[in-house]
C-alpha cells in the first residue's frame, strides 16, 4: 500500500511495503530456527534395553543420509540396543560422505549387520563392509565400487583410485574377508583370482557379487529373504523391533542438501534478493528469495552442518545489502554485505569447496536472470530515484526558453530611453535589451551587436 503526500513543489512516496519486506526479512531467521529446534527434539520414546533397531539405507550416500544414520545410531545406543540392521539398498553416492558413514558404523557401541535387501553399490558396499556382518537378500548384488564422476564416467586418477581400493580393503579386513576382491570392486587394472567360484577378474572389469556368489567368497554372511530373518539368524527373535524411519524435517533436509537442489535453492535466493532490492514494489520475488535462503539454511541446521553463527551472518550481510541502497556509502557497505553472504553461506556447509563452486555457480546464473529482469522492468529500477525525470512543460504552466541567437544583426527602434538599458522594437516584437555603456535616446535606430543568454547587446546606427 503507498500513500501519497501532496507538497506544492513536490511529492513523496511512503511506501509502506518496505515494512512488510522488512519483516519478510526476519522471516529468513525462523526457518533455520525451527530446524534447530526439530534437531534438538528428535528424541522418540525409548524402547526397553535390547531392542533390535532396524534402519534403513535406501537413499543416495549424501549428506542428509549421513546425518539421519548419525541420529539413528545415537538413539540405539542410547536404548543400548542389541543389534543394529542396516537394510541397505542404495546406488552409492559420494565417497567423502561415505568414509563418514563408514567411520560412524565402525564406532558404533552396539552391533551392527547389513542387510542387503536390494543392491550395496559403489559407496553402498563399502557402508555394508563396515558393518559387523553382511546378510544378503536372494538375487541382491553387492561391489561396483568404481569411482565415478557427476556425469557417470570413470575417474582414472592413480591416486583417487588407489587412495579409495586401499580404503575397501581395509573395510574388508575388518572381519577377515578378502582384500583382494574388494580391490577389484574399484580397481578395473587389477587381476584378482576368486578361487571359490572358479571365476577370475580380468583387466578392465569391476567384480559385482550376486548374493550366491558373495557368500561364496565371504562377503555375505547369511543368505536372508527378510530382516526378521536376519534377526533370528543373531538369535534375537524374541527381541523388539524398532523400525526407525526419517522424520519429514530430515526428508526435507535430505533433499535440500543435494548439490542441485542446494545451488537451485541459492540460484532462487540471490535472484530472488537482488530483484527486490533493484527494482522494488513487487514482493513477489523478495519473499521468494528469503523462503529459498530459508529453506537452505532449514537443511543444513537439520543436517548438523549450519549453526546460528552462520545464519546471524548471513542475516548481517544481506542487511548490509539493504542499507546499501538507502545509505551512500561508496559500495562499502555493498562489498562486506557480499563477504558476510559467503561467509554465512559456507559455514552452513558440509564442505567449503563444495558449497564456493555451487556458490559461484548460483551467482553466475542469478545474475543472468537479474539483467533481464531488470531490463524488463528498467523504468521500475531503484537508479530513477537518483534520475531527475520531472518535465517543464506548457501544459504545466512553464514557458520553454527560445534561443535569441537568431536576433544578431537584426535592426529596430529604441521605444524607450536606453541609459543604458530599456526597450526596443525589433522585428515587430517588444524585447529588453542594453547598450555597451552609452545612452541612447527614444526613437533611435538600433542594432543588436551580440547575445548572452537573456541579455541583447545593441548598439545605435
Amino acid at each position: 500500500m503507498k500513500l501519497r503526500i501532496f507538497h506544492p513543489n513536490r511529492h513523496q512516496i511512503v511506501d509502506w511495503g518496505k515494512a512488510l519486506r522488512l519483516a519478510l526479512l526476519l522471516m529468513l531467521s525462523v526457518i533455520p530456527l525451527i530446524g534447530i529446534a526439530l534437531g534438538n527434539a528428535r528424541a522418540a520414546e525409548t524402547p526397553s534395553a535390547g531392542a533390535v533397531y532396524v534402519i534403513p539405507v535406501h537413499q543416495t550416500v549424501q549428506t542428509g543420509l549421513a546425518s539421519f544414520l548419525d541420529r539413528a545410531l545415537e538413539e540405539a545406543e542410547e536404548a543400548k540396543a542389541s543389534l543394529v540392521v542396516l537394510d541397505i539398498d542404495t546406488p552409492g553416492g559420494r565417497l567423502d560422505t561415505a568414509e563418514e558413514i563408514g567411520k560412524r558404523i565402525r564406532g558404533a557401541t552396539v552391533p551392527t549387520v547389513a542387510y542387503v535387501s536390494g543392491k550395496a553399490a559403489s559407496a553402498g558396499a563399502y557402508l555394508a563392509l563396515n558393518a559387523g556382518g553382511i546378510a544378503m537378500a536372494p538375487g541382491t548384488t553387492i561391489g561396483a565400487a568404481m569411482i565415478v564422476d557427476g556425469s557417470g564416467n570413470a575417474v582414472e586418477n592413480p591416486k583417487l583410485v588407489s587412495f579409495w581400493s586401499e580404503e575397501m580393503a581395509s573395510a574388508a579386513e575388518l572381519n577377515g574377508r578378502d582384500a583382494n576382491i574388494a580391490i577389484g570392486m574399484v580397481d578395473p587394472d587389477r587381476v584378482v583370482e576368486m578361487k571359490a567360484i572358479g571365476e577370475t577378474k580380468q583387466k578392465g572389469q569391476i567384480i559385482s557379487l550376486s548374493s550366491e556368489k558373495a557368500l561364496k567368497v565371504g562377503y555375505a554372511d547369511k543368505i536372508a529373504k527378510t530382516p526378521e530373518e536376519v534377526i533370528a539368524w543373531k538369535g534375537l527373535s524374541d527381541r523388539t523391533v524398532v523400525d526407525l524411519k526419517p522424520s519429514f524435517a530430515e526428508k526435507v533436509s535430505t533433499a535440500v542438501t543435494s548439490p542441485g537442489i542446494a545451488t537451485l535453492l541459492l540460484i532462487i535466493g540471490i535472484a530472488g534478493v537482488a530483484i527486490e532490492l533493484l527494482v522494488p514494489g513487487f514482493g513477489i520475488p523478495g519473499i521468494i528469495g528469503l523462503l529459498s535462503f530459508g529453506l537452505y539454511f532449514f537443511g543444513q541446521s537439520i543436517a548438523g552442518f549450519a549453526g546460528m553463527e552462520a545464519l546471524v551472518v548471513f542475516l548481517l550481510g544481506i542487511a548490509l545489502l539493504v542499507l546499501e541502497v538507502f545509505i551512500p556509502s561508496f559500495g562499502i557497505l555493498g562489498i562486506l554485505g557480499i563477504v558476510a553472504i559467503i561467509f554465512g553461506i559456507t559455514m552452513g556447509a558440509y564442505d567449503t569447496g563444495n558449497a564456493l563452486r555451487s556458490l559461484g555457480i548460483a551467482s553466475l546464473v542469478a545474475a543472468v536472470i537479474v539483467a533481464v529482469f531488470v531490463y524488463v522492468f528498467r523504468k521500475r529500477g531503484v537508479w530513477n530515484r537518483f534520475i531527475l525525470s520531472e518535465q517543464l512543460t506548457t501544459d504545466k504552466g512553464y514557458v520553454p526558453q527560445v534561443s535569441r541567437e537568431k536576433w544578431i544583426g537584426q535592426e529596430g527602434v529604441a521605444t524607450s530611453m536606453l541609459r543604458p538599458s530599456g526597450i526596443a522594437e525589433i522585428e515587430g516584437q517588444r524585447l529588453d535589451v542594453i547598450t555597451s555603456g552609452e545612452l541612447i535616446e527614444k526613437g533611435k535606430s538600433i542594432r543588436v551587436v551580440s547575445v548572452d543568454g537573456t541579455r541583447i547587446l545593441v548598439k545605435e546606427i
